[in-house]
């Protein structure tokens, strides 16, 4: 989808096969979502033009003398006919309104061709920066969660791991672990993807261990499972051959995601960012940009384990990056 078709669809200029496409990329449940993104920030672009939309009035009387014009030629022979004139003279009321309202015309069709103009040759321009912003700030953030990630290793010996079994086994539980042991700021946006719908929102913050067990079995619990790892997913560890979930230990090997950008509902990407690129942060600390189509290309799907399900995996190399909900 070229980025002139979205403006050519914000301007409605666009003919029945262009807005068909546009369309139904719109309600693609992959590409639509930064679509949609883009359209909404061509649309603030065209924005001033609106105050231009309007019809200009028709010059006094003109609808009568045309009425005139169009009777007096329709009863006279045809003969005896007036020519018509090719310059006439304008009424004074004319004048005036041809002198000001023509010049206004002319320069609203400049302004407008200027920022239609503006908007083919800047918005992609635009968009590409925004899109490179978000990236360079969730590779940071993820490099920052490795620190805490990698403190906490340190000093307990494993990773952040959830319960095997019970209300708090989740994947999002390492947020509220680090948040505890002040490794983790819960308000400072480290979770989060610019411009995310959890940004977005401007009031995200991770509980503590404490008020997530003080929630337990209160529909407050649920909301707070859901939100907690925020736009991240974590690691969902793996089980050993009796079904027993084993600690998340920090082997640093550099083929291991840890984390990632959360999945969406599909279990197969992530929405994080409308371009479709993922991040993935490794054991050793290091991070991956990696486009959809590669996403599960070349190394054991991201979001599945073995048995493709969004489960602990299978084996200590299965690795399963589960949304803050999932349970191992």
């Amino acid at each position: 989808m070229r980025e002139d078709e979205l403006v050519g669809y914000c301007l409605g200029v666009l003919d029945d096969a262009e807005t068909r496409r546009v369309e139904v990329a719109l309600a693609d449940p992959v590409e639509g979502p930064g679509l949609k993104k883009n359209m909404d920030l061509i649309r603030r672009a065209l924005g001033p033009l609106e105050a231009d939309r309007g019809m200009l009035p028709a010059p006094a009387g003109l609808a009568q003398r045309t009425l005139a014009f169009v009777s007096a030629q329709t009863a006279a022979p045809a003969a005896t006919r007036p020519m018509p004139r090719l310059a006439a003279e304008p009424r004074t009321d004319e004048a005036a309104w041809q002198g000001a309202s023509s010049r206004r015309w002319v320069d609203r069709i400049i302004i407008a061709a200027s920022a239609l103009a503006a908007c083919v040759l800047v918005a992609p321009l635009l968009l590409e920066s925004i899109a490179d912003a978000r990236a360079r700030r969730t590779q940071r953030n993820l490099q920052t969660l490795a620190g805490s990630l990698h403190g906490y290793g340190d000093a307990h010996r494993m990773l952040p791991t959830p319960p095997g079994e019970g209300p708090l086994s989740r994947a999002g539980l390492y947020a509220p672990t680090l948040v505890s042991e002040h490794r983790l700021v819960a308000g400072d946006g480290t979770l989060l993807v610019p411009d995310s719908e959890q940004s977005r929102r401007g009031n995200f913050r991770v509980p503590s261990l404490e008020e997530l067990r003080d929630a337990v079995g209160t529909p407050r619990f649920e909301e707070l499972v859901k939100s907690m790892g925020g736009d991240f997913g974590y690691t969902l560890g793996h089980r050993d051959g009796d079904g027993v979930l084993q600690p998340i230990l920090d082997r640093r090997r550099s083929h291991h995601p840890l984390m990632a950008d959360a999945p969406d509902e599909s279990g197969e990407r992530s929405d994080n960012h409308p371009e479709g690129v993922h991040f993935i942060l490794f054991e050793d600390g290091h991070v991956e940009r990696v486009q959809h189509e590669a996403l599960h290309r070349d190394r054991d799907h991201l979001y599945r384990n073995h048995d493709g399900e969004i489960r602990a995996g299978k084996d200590p190399e299965d690795a399963v990056i589960g949304d803050s909900h999932h349970q191992p």
